[in-house]
């Protein structure tokens, strides 16, 4: 494992279709390669971002046959580098559930698809603004963590609302990821609240690196995304950030000897006790 690493984080605002999507991002990850990037992570719903379930429906398709992760393998081989497509949305592969997967996807420089995540957490919240979300009508859930071997060593796979369960991370770290991929489209309520603060926990408590590529701005389908996609080292500061909700390139240089300093200064991950758990006061 190298000492150091040249990623980016893909901010985008992705339209409603898997070509709109693929044409989209395509070039930000060439901005990305032409940067000297080896690993690129893009947000979730890479190929496409709709809630409305009749037109999504009429543009789903199998990850085989995704036309933007199709595209995507192909131009991770082109550029010869790592592509973390934080997510696509695409057919369940389980017989007889007519929900999406919500499937993170990780590319080597050959075009191969190394390592898959569903995500686990699904987003089913009434926000106090009155926005509803029901992602578990529409999205079948996981039901397995993931981590990728990469050369600059593992990778953890989870996608935005999974950020709010700290023990996911945890079993990552311990597992042996280095960094931590949370490809998100945080809504802008909870955003504007919560995101830097748990991605800075996150980093915190596994002594890893948070790499956290977002959507931002208003989609087609009406939803608005917070953006601000953020890289956090493993002592919890900010290495990168867009400070806005605008497709962009965000570059980042990680020093990886500072993930064996955070745990060595903090071993909190070898320091877990068993104990009882908690009783009914009544």
């Amino acid at each position: 494992m190298g000492e150091t690493l040249d990623i980016a984080l893909i901010q985008t605002r992705t339209p409603a279709t898997a070509a709109g999507g693929l044409a989209h991002v395509s070039p930000l990850i060439r901005q990305a390669a032409a940067g000297g990037a080896k690993l690129i992570l893009t947000p979730e719903g890479t190929n496409l971002l709709e809630q409305r379930r009749a037109l999504r429906e009429a543009v789903l398709a199998d990850e085989e046959n995704d036309v933007a992760v199709l595209g995507l393998r192909a131009l991770a081989s082109e550029l010869g580098v790592w592509l973390l497509i934080g997510s696509a949305l695409v057919r369940s592969d389980q017989p007889g559930d007519g929900r999406a997967a919500n499937r993170s996807l990780l590319i080597d420089p050959t075009g191969a698809v190394v390592a898959r995540y569903d995500k686990l957490h699904v987003f089913d919240v009434d926000l106090p603004n009155g926005e509803t979300y029901r992602e578990s009508a529409t999205v079948r859930p996981g039901d397995r963590a993931a981590m990728a071997q990469t050369p600059w060593g593992g990778l953890g796979l989870t996608v935005c609302y999974d950020i709010r369960f700290p023990h996911l991370y945890r079993q990552l770290a311990k597992a042996g990821a280095a960094m931590i991929a949370v490809p998100a489209a945080f809504t802008v309520p909870t955003g504007e609240a919560h995101w830097e603060t748990l991605l800075r926990a996150r980093a915190i408590e596994t002594g890893a690196f948070i790499l956290a590529p977002a959507q931002g701005g208003t989609h087609e389908d009406g939803r608005r995304t917070w953006g601000r996609s953020t890289v956090v080292g493993p002592w919890g500061e900010i290495v990168a950030k867009a400070d806005h909700d605008e497709p962009c390139v965000v570059p980042a240089t990680l020093d990886l000897t500072a993930v064996t300093r955070a745990r060595a200064a903090v071993p909190a991950l070898t320091h877990d006790r068993d104990f009882s758990p908690v009783l009914d006061p009544s």
